[in-house]
């Protein structure tokens, strides 16, 4: 028998998993446009800003603060890809310390999905060029899930 792997889709764009059960994460993914970050690499809002700038490719006039981190998110035309998936490993040690910047952080990733996201008229189909995977220990899954979504309630998310 095998082990389910614990999964909670918050939006079509956002997801929480825990890595381990049947196939791999990597086969599962498209060649292009998946790019991998560690939550443990990112403790602090500095780091976060290294990590992703150094993994993304930001651009040079990268600002180093939150609406910069924002708008080179939502942006990202520079990966080539018709869809772009940002998997975070390790996502609950993201800014762990942290928990305004941490916030901020998963605000700016939630706020980019959306806004990478459309809805396909008249299926109702809602279809996403960003996917963000949070990928965390199983213990993590819905503590951080359960996070998210009373973040994305607030007015300030």
């Amino acid at each position: 028998m095998k082990e389910e792997i614990p999964a909670i889709h918050i939006a079509p764009w956002m997801h929480v998993i825990t890595p381990g059960g049947g196939v791999p994460l990597d086969e599962l993914l498209p060649a292009s446009g998946s790019v991998r970050l560690n939550g443990q690499e990112m403790p602090d809002a500095v780091s976060v800003f290294q990590h992703f700038s150094e993994v993304l490719k930001f651009p040079e006039y990268f600002g180093w603060n939150w609406n910069a981190f924002y708008d080179c998110v939502r942006d990202l035309n520079w990966i080539s890809a018709d869809k772009r998936i940002l998997i975070i490993e390790s996502a609950e040690s993201s800014l762990s310390r942290d928990d305004d910047g941490r916030k901020k952080f998963f605000g700016c990733l939630w706020r980019a999905g959306q806004r990478w996201s459309y809805t396909k008229r008249p299926e109702g189909v809602t279809l996403t060029k960003l996917s963000v995977v949070l990928s965390c220990d199983k213990d993590s899954v819905s503590t951080l899930a359960k996070r998210l979504e009373e973040w994305q309630e607030q007015p300030n998310w």
